[in-house]
C-alpha cells in the first residue's frame, strides 16, 4: 500500500484527478474479480489493460521444483490470463486494448531461469492468441519484452546487493547500448502501444532491451 500511495501522489501531481487505489494480490482469483469490479464501479468504463505484475527466480533443471514453477506459472501467466478474460467484455465495449509486459527472456533463451523463461514466452503467445482473438472486436493487444531495467525485481528474486551490482556491471555488455534500462523508457513503449498512435499494431512483442535480443555470443 506505501507503494501505491507514493505512486498514486505522483499521478496526483500531473492530473487533478485522484487515482483509484486497490491493494490485491493477482494470484487470488477474489482479488482479481475485485480489481475489475472496483474499477468499472470507479469509472464507468475501461479503456487500457497494462498485465505489469512479476516475479523472478533462479533456477535450472536441476535445482527448480514445481513449487518454483507454480509460483512463477501463477503469478506471471495465470494472473494475466484471469483479469484478460474478465476485462475483455469492457474493452470490447471501449474498443481499448491491453498491453502486457514481458520479458527479453520471452524471445532468447537464458540459462539458471527456467521458469522465469518460460513464463515470458508464454505471455508472448498470449499477446499474440488474444490479438487475433479480439481484432474483430477493435481490441488491439501487444506486448513489450524489456531488458535488464533497474527496478527491484532481481533483488526480489534473490540477488543480494554484490550480485545485483555484478549483475548491472555485466550489462553492460549484454546489451548493446551498453547499459541497463531504466522504467521511464520501458513505461513510454507502453504508453506508445497504448495509444492511438499504434492504431495498426496489434500482435505485436516490442523489445525495449537497448539491443539484447538481436544479440549473439562472439
Amino acid at each position: 500500500m506505501e507503494n501505491l500511495k507514493a505512486v498514486a501522489d505522483k499521478c496526483s501531481k500531473e492530473s487533478e484527478k485522484q487515482p483509484l487505489i486497490i491493494q490485491a494480490d493477482l494470484t487470488n482469483e477474489g482479488d482479481t474479480k475485485r480489481i475489475i469490479e472496483e474499477t468499472i464501479k470507479q469509472y464507468g468504463k475501461l479503456d487500457i489493460l497494462v498485465n505489469n505484475a512479476g516475479i523472478l527466480e533462479t533456477g535450472s533443471i536441476l535445482n527448480t521444483s514445481l513449487e518454483q514453477y507454480d509460483r512463477l506459472m501463477n503469478t506471471n501467466v495465470r494472473s494475466i490470463y484471469h483479469l484478460t478474460m474478465l476485462a475483455a467484455p469492457h474493452l470490447i465495449e471501449t474498443q481499448g486494448n491491453i498491453v502486457n509486459i514481458s520479458s527479453v527472456n520471452g524471445l532468447r533463451a537464458f540459462a539458471n531461469v527456467l521458469a522465469y523463461n518460460i513464463s515470458k514466452c508464454a505471455v508472448d503467445q498470449f499477446t499474440r492468441c488474444v490479438a487475433l482473438e479480439l481484432a474483430e472486436k477493435k481490441v488491439r493487444v501487444n506486448a513489450v519484452n524489456p531488458g535488464v531495467v533497474i527496478t527491484e525485481l532481481q533483488k526480489r528474486g534473490g540477488l543480494g546487493p554484490e550480485a545485483y551490482a555484478a549483475f548491472l556491471e555485466r550489462s553492460k555488455t549484454t546489451h548493446a547500448l551498453g547499459r541497463p534500462g531504466q522504467p521511464e523508457e520501458v513505461a513510454a513503449a507502453i504508453a506508445f502501444l497504448a495509444s492511438d498512435d499504434a492504431s495498426f499494431i496489434t500482435g505485436a512483442s516490442l523489445p525495449v532491451d537497448g539491443g539484447r535480443h538481436a544479440m549473439c555470443p562472439r
